[in-house]
């Protein structure tokens, strides 16, 4: 059974940095891509960035692009989201998302089979 479990959530003022984890377990994730997705209140859940374990291929939205980082850590069976300049406009609850056998990155939720609960960011202006 595939578990992803988020953390590294918190309250953070503008400008600020934080870096999220997701601990993956249950699997083998070589073949997975790795999404960051988040949900501010009211919004639909939105695509953040995407990593392929296996190839490092990674992909961004363009709202993050220069700011945020994904990366993984093959030993820990973790993946980072590196967040740095954070925006009010970041404040939402951030999810990782796990996509099996897939050589491709997709930005769309219902790509992805597997979800963690969720950790909340909040950036104060």
């Amino acid at each position: 059974q595939v578990q992803l479990v988020e953390s590294g959530g918190g309250l953070v003022q503008a400008g600020g940095s934080l870096r999220l984890s997701c601990a993956a377990s249950g699997r083998t994730f070589s073949r997975y891509a790795m999404g960051w997705f988040r949900q501010a209140p009211g919004k639909e859940r939105e695509f953040v960035a995407a990593m392929h374990w296996g190839a490092g291929t990674t992909y961004y939205a363009d709202s993050v692009k220069g700011r945020f980082t994904i990366s993984r850590d093959n030993g820990k069976n973790t993946v980072y989201l590196q967040m740095k300049s954070l925006k009010p406009e970041d404040t939402a609850v951030y999810y990782c998302a796990a996509d099996r056998d897939n050589p491709y990155l997709s930005i769309s939720r219902n790509e992805y089979d597997y979800w963690g609960q969720g950790t909340q960011v909040t950036v104060s202006s």
